[in-house]
């Protein structure tokens, strides 16, 4: 039998108003890869934050058992001094420092007052190439995308002495093929005894990874289910987390497609810093009314820097091509005559990008348009808060009042706050980088039905995804980009996993042959 590295024991945590831990138990075996799952805000983060002494002693209720001794973090380096390292779901990383600097911050080479900046890189380099990120570890974070950054993220947890790796949504920025291998390297890791825990809203691979799966739902353990032993399917581990059966994981949608609204002709865009660099190579897409486009490719494809460069050129240099709406040319130089033409562009990033954490509700319901809560450019307060309830109401927004700071909401109520800002804006076409990352498959369900919505009402939904099952199981129309060139359009009935690969792949080998 295997020996306990971990158990937390009767763990209970409250915060004001509510009890985000009701006596949770968690047991966790040396050299296995353990998974927590339960849907937004059933209380996995603050677990884990609870752990690794975020959350420090005496601020909770409950014992923590690690190498058999009681332990009593007070902060982080607390437990990461006995080799427990978190990585978060949020990247805590500093965008104007390289890579390399954010591996080791905190966690210097060299004497003390004098960082070894060669020996930091070699050894950056050598963690980066661990887990598959082939970048300069010089490279500012700001350059790299939010995939990237998660394996830097990776690659700066293993540069401490793990012996329990936790791991939060570590896959939620990555694609297909990405995951796969970062949950292989997990695998690798298991071999050579290292322990992790992981938190994933991915079904699929949370059964492909681990030895066991703790379900958690609001707040309290359901249940602990061991490979091997009891039956691990998905439809199992859904009725655990949300409480019921979910027969269906994509609402059915009956299309009625119309006229081409949006079309973009030789789109070609130059990377902002490195400005001989194709990021988006001569793409032609377009999107009709009330149809769901699908775009998917691996990660640094151009998806995301292609819609940015779309939604009022946002992104990139040199921008070229035609863009057309309804038929029309149009230019479009800023954001706000993106949305002035019926434009509206959902980040991946709505932490960094996409809301204002620190205010409520109803301030970010209206930013994309203001004008519609003002007059004389003064703000009607009131107004705000009615829009606010009303999209709360709309979108089954899950909080006590739209005074809310959306930084206390759960990660899929915080999408359907960003969600709802676009919408107020009442735009004709939107464009959905990544709509359901890092959220459960009840709250993905609901971002699902709110884009049938949008489509029966007319509007045109692109959807960016790595989450190739996303892609297939919404899309009428789906389009493979690779290395900024849009390489394949396939209509909804003769797209598969495997066709959209091998597509990739076959793309990859030209590529590779060329430079031989």
């Amino acid at each position: 039998m295997a020996k306990i590295l971990l158990e937390m024991k009767n763990i209970t945590k409250s915060f004001p108003g509510v009890k985000a831990l009701d006596n949770v138990n968690l047991t966790v075996e040396e050299g296995e890869i353990h998974a927590l799952v339960g849907e937004n805000g059933a209380g996995k983060s603050t677990l884990m934050n609870v752990l690794s002494g975020i959350y420090p002693y005496g601020s909770y209720d409950g014992d923590i058992i690690y190498n058999s001794e009681i332990c009593k973090f007070k902060t982080i380096k607390d437990s990461e001094g006995l080799g427990i390292v978190i990585i978060h779901q949020e990247l805590a990383l500093i965008p104007f420092l390289s890579i390399a600097e954010n591996m080791f911050l905190g966690n210097e080479n060299g004497k003390k007052y004098a960082i070894d900046w060669d020996k930091t890189n070699a050894k950056a380099t050598e963690l980066l190439n661990t887990v598959g990120l082939h970048e300069d570890s010089h490279t500012l974070i700001k350059d790299i995308g939010v995939g990237k950054q998660q394996l830097v993220e990776i690659a700066k947890a293993l540069g401490k002495n793990v012996k329990l790796l936790i791991l939060d949504e570590p896959t939620a920025s990555l694609n297909e093929n990405d995951s796969r291998n970062l949950l292989n390297l997990l695998l690798e890791f298991k071999k050579k005894g290292l322990t992790s825990i992981i938190i994933s809203h991915k079904l699929n691979e949370i059964s492909y990874v681990a030895d066991k799966i703790t379900i958690v739902r609001d707040g309290s353990t359901i249940e602990t289910l061991v490979k091997g032993k009891d039956n691990i399917d998905e439809s199992r581990i859904v009725k655990g987390m949300v409480g019921r059966e979910i027969t269906d994981r994509f609402p059915k949608r009956t299309s009625h497609i119309g006229d081409v609204t949006l079309e973009a002709l030789n789109w070609t865009v130059y990377h902002p810093l490195y400005s001989e660099r194709k990021v988006c190579d001569n793409v032609n897409f377009n999107v009709r009314k009330g149809e769901v486009v699908g775009i998917s490719g691996l990660m640094g494809a151009g998806r995301t820097e292609l819609a940015m460069s779309i939604f009022g050129k946002s992104y990139g240099v040199n921008i070229s091509g035609t863009l057309k709406i309804n038929g029309k040319e149009v230019r479009l130089n800023t954001i706000r005559q993106a949305i002035n033409a019926k434009l509206a562009y959902v980040t991946e990033d709505r932490k960094g990008n996409g809301l204002i954490l620190s205010n409520p509700i109803y301030i970010n319901n209206s930013l994309a348009k203001m004008d519609k809560v003002s007059s004389r450019n003064i703000i009607d307060k009131d107004k705000e808060i009615l829009v606010a309830k009303e999209y709360k109401e709309k979108l089954n927004t899950k909080c006590p009042n739209v005074m809310q700071n959306v930084e206390n909401l759960s990660g899929g109520n915080q999408q359907k706050v960003l969600l709802g800002k676009w919408m107020f804006a009442d735009p004709d076409i939107l464009i959905l980088d990544e709509p359901t990352r890092g959220i459960d498959v009840g709250a993905k369900y609901e971002i699902y039905l709110i884009i049938n919505q949008l489509v029966a009402e007319g509007k045109s939904v692109i959807i960016i995804s790595s989450d190739l099952t996303e892609i297939l199981g919404m899309s009428d129309r789906i389009f493979v980009m690779y290395e900024g060139r849009m390489i394949a359009e396939l209509p909804k009935e003769e797209a598969n996993q495997e066709v959209i690969m091998s597509r990739i792949m076959r793309e990859n080998n030209k590529m590779e042959n060329a430079y031989e």
